[in-house]
């Protein structure tokens, strides 16, 4: 119940629907019980002549009850107009009872509706937020195929769960309960011996939709594995289609297609048992009406149904086990929607390792240094960084250098406060990162990495991503000082050229420049520059470099190098390898210290 009412909350507010619905689908259910109840005088006026005697109609019982008060009103009404006039007033007024059930029947379902489209706004809003939120290191951990699977299939069907409950606790109990009333009004003998079944039946279905939650939650952590498997395959094809893995590929996403489909099988067929059970247990209670209701009226006692009374009774039943069997698939829905709303919940309660302190401050400008004092960082139990020194001073250029797996893109992440090191301290302008927001502190920085991410959009939304209210002028300013306003006029529409995903439209050293593009848009004071150009071309090399150095003129800068030609003007080089800094100094002073930097060069210069 805590789920439900967790996920209840996100229709709020609840009552601007709730309230409507509740009575719009109360009309709808009374006019739709009221049509069957009327057949009872129905066929009374069609059968007076043959079968039944009509009661003295100047004589008034006074009575509440609906049936007999309508009785009493046909009687009346054969009487004065006659019997063909009267059934032509009967059939108007049955219509007219049907027209309003239905016109209710839809402001109902409508309401209920927009309740959908609310609720899933709502979650669907609140579990993207949070992911949004959540610090960068908690995507190294989860599968993408997982969070998507939550943010769009799970929340899908909470939805269902939320709305699926007003039916449960209002629409159908209360459609049973006015078939109930309808029953008792014609014979309360018969109705209290036909409402044996619906105990019966509702503890046979319990029974049947009772492992539904279990096979439910099971069901959407395979659909999460499956689309995984799905993003995998479409971002890694080229791989794939390189080691000739296509049919490999192919078997493991068949493998984890055939458990999701055998499992929603068996789910769909223990949900469709409900309603034949139900179904059946309700036809062998007609049967028994039909021969205990048949035998009060062969009986002639003087409280025995009429004829016409008793085909109303059979149609009225006959509509009792629909609510019943509704109620039946409403709680196998709740069932599936609680296990994929716990799934949901979790993502929502997953909390930044990363929060702004209440009393953090915000910093506008970078005037003095950036220092990282005796700082280390670990994945899990392994040390990546080990007491890490450093000031980069304001307008200085700081490169990083050595083998991989050394420690230099932790480093660089932590700059950005991508993660919080583990012990140590950092400060910019000697206010130390957790006094500062987040926010503030990335705003004093541009990043450009080695894998140049685009967006599928154009060129121009993609360089004025750091800066969403830039003029048109200042994009083509950013483009030439990153090498890329002449290709780009060449493209198809220009700035307007569609990059494709992941700007896969366009080549590696055309991608990197609209990224540096960017960078030098947002116009940051500090800019941090990881491997930028270790991926590409040396004609594209050239042309990023380039860019690069427009980029970095008059700037602090934080470069990783992996061509170490490119950084032989750097004003200080640190050379970090197995999480510690090993060695220091300016190009020239490194290569006379001949050094791990010296074996490096060397080793490029061979290679």
């Amino acid at each position: 119940m805590k789920t439900y009412f967790r996920l209840l909350s996100f229709a709020k507010p609840i009552e601007k629907f709730a309230i409507p619905y509740v009575i719009t689908t109360f009309l709808a259910v009374f006019f739709g019980v009221l049509n069957l109840t009327l057949l009872s005088p129905l066929f009374s006026v069609m059968m007076s002549k043959t079968t039944e005697k009509l009661p003295d109609p100047t004589k008034t019982t006074h009575s509440f009850d609906l049936i007999t008060r309508f009785e009493e009103f046909v009687n009346y009404s054969v009487a004065t107009y006659g019997e063909q006039p009267t059934l032509g007033y009967i059939c108007l007024i049955i219509l007219c009872s049907v027209l309003l059930s239905n016109i209710f029947k839809y402001f109902s379902q409508r309401i209920m509706e927009d309740l959908r489209v609310h609720t899933l706004l709502n979650l669907r809003k609140t579990v993207f937020n949070n992911v949004m939120n959540l610090h960068v290191g908690y995507f190294n951990n989860e599968r993408k195929g997982d969070i998507i699977s939550k943010v769009s299939s799970d929340v899908q069907v909470v939805q269902f769960t939320v709305t699926n409950t007003l039916q449960v606790v209002f629409k159908e109990p209360l459609t049973l309960i006015f078939y109930v009333i309808a029953l008792l009004m014609i014979s309360v003998k018969l109705t209290l011996f036909s409402l044996m079944v619906i105990p019966v039946s509702a503890f046979i279905i319990s029974k049947i939709v009772k492992r539904l939650k279990r096979q439910a939650k099971e069901s959407h952590e395979s659909f999460a594995k499956m689309i995984g498997s799905l993003d995998e395959a479409l971002g890694g094809i080229k791989i794939i289609k390189a080691f000739n893995a296509t049919q490999r590929i192919k078997d493991k996403f068949h493998a984890e297609n055939v458990f999701y489909s055998n499992l929603n099988r068996k789910m769909v067929r223990r949900q469709q048992l409900g309603s034949p059970v139900s179904e059946f247990l309700g036809v062998v209670m007609v049967t028994f009406i039909v021969w205990y209701g048949g035998s009060l009226i062969l009986s002639k006692q003087p409280d025995a149904l009429s004829v016409g009374q008793f085909i109303a009774y059979i149609a009225l039943f006959s509509q009792v086990m629909r609510p019943a069997k509704a109620l039946t698939d409403s709680f196998a829905g709740i069932h599936s929607g609680i296990a994929a709303g716990e799934r949901v919940l979790e993502l929502i309660d997953t909390k930044s390792e990363q929060v702004n302190k209440p009393d953090a401050t915000t910093i506008n400008s970078f005037q003095n240094s950036l220092v990282l004092e005796n700082v280390s960082f670990s994945y899990g139990n392994k040390d990546v960084l080990k007491n890490i020194n450093l000031v980069v001073e304001k307008g200085k250029t700081i490169a990083l250098v050595g083998p991989s797996g050394g420690g230099k893109s932790t480093l660089m992440d932590l700059i950005p406060r991508f993660h919080d090191p583990k012990s140590g301290t950092i400060k910019i302008d000697g206010h130390p990162y957790t006094d500062l927001t987040i926010e503030s502190i990335r705003s004093q920085m541009g990043l450009v990495n080695q894998e140049s991410l685009l967006f599928n959009d154009t060129i121009f939304n993609n360089i004025a991503f750091s800066k969403p209210e830039a003029t048109p002028e200042e994009v083509v300013a950013a483009a030439k000082i990153a090498n890329a306003h002449e290709f780009i006029l060449q493209s198809e529409n220009g700035y307007d050229t569609f990059v494709g995903d992941r700007g896969n439209r366009l080549s590696g050293g055309q991608r990197q420049r609209i990224c540096i593009a960017r960078a030098v848009l947002s116009n940051p004071p500090i800019m941090l520059l990881d491997e930028a150009t270790s991926a590409l071309d040396t004609e594209s090399e050239k042309l990023v470099q380039d860019a690069l150095n427009k980029l970095t003129q008059n700037r602090t800068s934080i470069v990783i190098a992996h061509r170490l030609s490119t950084i032989h003007g750097a004003d200080l080089i640190l050379v970090i390898d197995k999480g510690q800094i090993v060695e220091k100094g300016t190009h020239r002073e490194l290569v006379d210290h001949n050094g791990l930097y010296n074996k490096l060069i060397q080793l490029q210069t061979f290679s």
